[in-house]
């Protein structure tokens, strides 16, 4: 997956231009800023940084981190006009043991990423990296018939994947798991309190806090 992203990077922002998907786009550019106006926030798995300005916007500062320097290259290229953020290549399931712990964190298109064996693992890091209370929020995708890239199958962990072509011809199977209704509300609740789950028509944006 991480060689597919890398090669996918200059081209990666396309996914938003689907004309279905704009006026759920339009609300997740409000509804996601607004909820670490003077945090200090982690990002985990920038990408190509497209939510990025818009969270920094709002917060203190952003700390964003990614595995692929191809994606970070984009990322960094973007503006921040108050200077507010600070990219780092590194690893979602290994995170560094910065100083200071962070008041927020958000992670857009990761969750379906994580294989389901190794989310509570990815939940404990980076809680551990996070200050007690903190906001945590995830975004990702609603699996929609005639929008959704169809899911090609499922392993033996329940774990489901996508084909995927890029614009050089190269085909990749990523991984890619929809949570089943209720499914992200159990799950969070064992990892924090005051979940809420917005389900948009294409998307969802789940959020909670952890333990103090």
């Amino acid at each position: 997956m991480e060689a597919y992203y890398a090669r996918r990077a200059r081209e990666y922002e396309k996914i938003y231009d689907k004309p279905e998907r704009q006026a759920d786009l339009a609300r997740l550019r409000e509804d996601i800023p607004a909820l670490f106006r003077g945090e200090r926030v982690l990002e985990i798995a920038c990408g190509t940084g497209y939510w990025t300005p818009l969270i920094a916007e709002a917060a203190t500062s952003v700390l964003a981190v990614d595995f692929s320097d191809e994606t970070l290259q984009v990322a960094r290229a973007k503006p921040y006009p108050k200077g507010n953020v600070v990219f780092q290549q590194g690893d979602a399931y290994a995170l560094p043991a910065w100083p200071e712990r962070f008041s927020a964190s958000y992670a857009g298109f990761w969750w379906s990423h994580v294989p389901l064996e190794r989310l509570d693992a990815f939940l404990a890091g980076l809680h551990a990296r996070l200050a007690p209370g903190a906001r945590v929020a995830f975004m990702d995708n609603l699996y929609v018939d005639g929008s959704s890239t169809p899911l090609a199958r499922r392993d033996a962990a329940g774990n489901t994947y996508q084909e995927r072509r890029l614009a050089d011809g190269s085909r990749h199977e990523v991984l890619k798991n929809f949570p089943a209704p209720g499914e992200l509300e159990a799950r969070l609740a064992r990892a924090g309190t005051d979940v809420k789950v917005t389900r948009y028509e294409y998307y969802w944006l789940a959020t909670y806090r952890i333990m103090a």
